[in-house]
């Protein structure tokens, strides 16, 4: 969407497509890179976005972020439904595949780069060119595959461990391996730092061979949506500043906490918010 001779450096570079969601009460903007991009701007972070989109809904409060966007004739589409089961996601289209050419050189230097795929779109080999301070993933879109009917499930993600150990963290959630405990552990063992994001129960936060939870405190819950891309925004964010990922995985719950009590975008934290949570101890 920018020009690039107008791009200016980023502190919080974030790869991934913005998605189109089709939901029973109409369309929305959805994706990791969209939750994760404003939680890094409230923080107060200049934030560059890297995708690949048709430009077929509004930018709403997108806009006002610095975007590389490399055309594509559909934006990655995902049809959204809820069922007795639980969410249930047909893919329609995916947008261009990302790569490290795509990056616009004066971003390449961020001090955190947040790879955040939703439907394999980012190239794994692009991490052997980035030498940021911290490298995040959230391999949610890596993990993800789909049959001929579009029909999302688990899948194998045979570059986990070439990720994973090069990676300064890594943040997924429990439904992203449908709760498959060896599977974590076995990420666990091969990445510096992961959370595992649990909903309503919270985090847990494997580092240098411990594990710590960090619950949430009791809100009223409104809408889970894009609760723990706040959630892994907030995390690397405050692990870039302090270094400490017991310290990080307090912050990002209670982020991410105050995120479901509302809806939608409206549901990223504001600044006195974060002030308050940045106070609070453990």
């Amino acid at each position: 969407m920018f020009h690039l001779a107008t791009l200016e450096p980023v502190d919080y570079l974030i790869i991934g497509h913005i998605t189109h969601d089709l939901l029973p009460d109409g369309d929305r903007l959805g994706g990791t890179v969209a939750y994760a991009g404003l939680t890094a701007q409230a923080l107060g972070l200049r934030v560059g976005l890297v995708t690949s989109w048709a430009a077929d809904l509004p930018l709403g409060p997108l806009a006002t972020m610095q975007i590389a966007n490399y055309p594509s004739e559909h934006s990655t589409t995902f049809e959204i439904r809820q069922t007795t089961s639980g969410r249930e996601l047909k893919i329609q289209h995916v947008a261009h595949q990302l790569d490290y050419f795509h990056i616009p050189e004066p971003w390449r230097r961020a001090s955190v780069i947040h790879l955040a795929p939703i439907a394999q779109e980012i190239e794994p080999s692009l991490i052997r060119n980035i030498s940021s301070a911290l490298v995040g993933a959230t391999p949610q879109g890596w993990l993800r595959s789909w049959s001929s009917d579009g029909r999302v499930h688990l899948g194998e993600w045979p570059e986990s461990s070439f990720v994973l150990q090069r990676v300064g963290a890594a943040v997924i959630s429990v439904d992203d391996v449908e709760g498959d405990e060896n599977r974590i552990e076995e990420m666990a063992a091969q990445c510096r730092v992961l959370a595992v994001t649990e909903a309503g129960e919270g985090v847990r936060i494997y580092w240098n061979g411990d594990v710590r939870r960090f619950r949430p405190p009791a809100v009223d819950v409104v809408d889970t949506t894009g609760a723990g891309d706040v959630f892994a925004a907030a995390f690397f964010a405050r692990l870039f500043m302090t270094r400490d990922p017991w310290e990080a995985g307090r912050f990002a719950t209670q982020l991410a906490t105050i995120s479901v009590t509302r809806p939608g975008f409206l549901g990223i934290p504001n600044p006195e918010e974060i002030n308050e949570s940045m106070q609070e101890v453990y």
